[in-house]
C-alpha cells in the first residue's frame, strides 16, 4: 500500500505563488505515474496535472496550462506542484495520487490508485 502525504497548503493572495510537495513511502516510486487533483467547493473533483514514471512527459488541464508546473524528484520519493499566478478559482482541496504503470512515457489523467489525504489551498481576492 503506497502512503501519500502532500504539504505546502495555505492562504495566499491572487497573483501569488505556491508550491505543492508530496512524499510517497513506496521505494520502488519510479514505477508510479503521478498526478494533481482538486476539488473545489461544491465541484467535482478534476485532474490538474499528470506526469510520467520517468518525468519525461506532462499533462496539464486547461486551468493549470502556462501557470502550473508539475515535477517529481524519484531520488525522494517525491512529486511537487509549482503554481504561479493564483486565482480565487483556484480555491480547492488538492490531492496527490499515483498510478502504477508499466510504461514510461504514459500520463494518465484519470484511474488513479492512490491518494493523499488532501491539502487545502485558499486564494484570496
Amino acid at each position: 500500500q503506497v502512503q501519500l502525504v502532500e504539504s505546502g497548503g495555505g492562504l495566499v493572495q491572487a497573483g501569488g505563488s505556491l508550491r505543492l510537495s508530496c512524499t510517497a513511502s513506496e521505494r520502488t516510486f519510479n514505477d508510479y505515474a503521478m498526478g494533481w487533483f482538486r476539488q473545489g467547493p461544491g465541484k467535482e473533483r478534476e485532474f490538474v496535472a499528470g506526469i510520467s514514471r520517468s518525468g519525461s512527459r506532462t499533462t496539464y488541464a486547461n486551468s493549470a496550462q502556462g501557470r502550473f508546473t508539475i515535477s517529481r524528484d524519484n531520488a525522494k520519493n517525491t512529486v511537487y506542484l509549482q503554481m504561479n499566478s493564483l486565482k480565487t478559482e483556484d480555491t480547492a482541496v488538492y490531492y496527490c495520487a499515483g498510478k502504477f504503470l508499466r510504461p514510461i512515457t504514459v500520463v494518465p489523467t484519470s484511474g488513479y490508485d492512490y491518494w493523499g489525504q488532501g491539502t487545502q489551498i485558499t486564494v484570496s481576492s
